[in-house]
């Protein structure tokens, strides 16, 4: 049945740098409309498995399928089609210092989608509307805004072409605990008002519990616990507990040394 296809389908990736493995014979499936919430300590892959899965980088093996299609063996051409219905709110907000706020929301729908300046606007004043933001705001420079309205404009520009698949790259690092809380709502929100499919990084195991369905751990390049994000305090896995509790003893740390 149709619904039964999974929004996100991967299995068998891998990648390698340097003859280094990264990604070791990754499988994750998400169904449509769930938010999954990946973790694990720096340099596991996590953001490499987002950057293959967005085209940025071309996997060694493995297949990556967006409802049902791999689109690893696509030309390059049709691979950007099928992953515009992406949208991303990178780390650090990556807002362009030299437009304006909303020609910042209204980027992809000028210069990817070839709307009308004034069309495009309106949509970004909409988005920025839907994240808290008054107009006016639109006609700021990215320099003038705080770093939580800088989430925040990252955030609707991300929303801006209505996207089917959200990734999430650590949003909220560099935030206080309640300006987090607030992107977190906010990532919350409009995720569900989008109906869209969420992949998000985050150390922030807060922020992993606020917004997920689902958290995986990742370790060596593959998936190790994938469960509710309620359980995540205690799942009973020896490598997770030791991370999510910050412990410096453990097989996590067993493990790097003999590496």
């Amino acid at each position: 049945m149709p619904g039964d296809t999974p929004k996100i389908s991967i299995r068998g990736l891998e990648k390698a740098f340097n003859g280094k493995p990264v990604l070791r014979g990754l499988d994750l499936d998400l169904a449509p409309g769930r938010s999954l919430v990946v973790i694990g300590m720096s340099g596991t892959g996590k953001s490499v498995l987002l950057k293959c899965v967005l085209g940025v980088i071309q996997p060694d093996r493995g297949r990556i399928a967006i409802d049902g299609v791999d689109i690893v063996r696509l030309s390059e051409s049709r691979r950007a089609r099928m992953t515009r219905q992406i949208g991303m709110l990178f780390q650090g907000a990556a807002l362009f210092d030299s437009l304006k706020v909303w020609e910042n929301v209204a980027f992809r729908l000028i210069y990817g989608e070839r709307r009308p300046r004034r069309e495009a606007r309106q949509t970004a004043v909409d988005c920025l509307a839907q994240v808290g933001l008054a107009p006016e705001v639109g006609e700021l420079s990215p320099a003038e805004l705080s770093g939580g309205m800088q989430k925040r404009v990252a955030l609707a520009r991300a929303i801006a072409a209505e996207p089917s698949i959200l990734f999430f790259d650590e949003p909220t690092t560099g935030l206080d605990p309640i300006t987090a809380d607030v992107i977190n709502s906010l990532i919350s929100d409009r995720t569900r008002a989008l109906g869209a499919t969420a992949i998000s990084i985050t150390h922030d195991l807060v922020s992993a519990r606020k917004i997920a369905d689902e958290i995986a751990m990742l370790h060596q390049g593959q998936i190790i616990w994938r469960g509710p994000a309620s359980e995540i305090m205690n799942t009973g896995n020896p490598m997770v507990d030791q991370f999510v509790h910050g412990r410096a003893d453990g097989p996590i740390h067993m493990t790097m040394r003999r590496a």
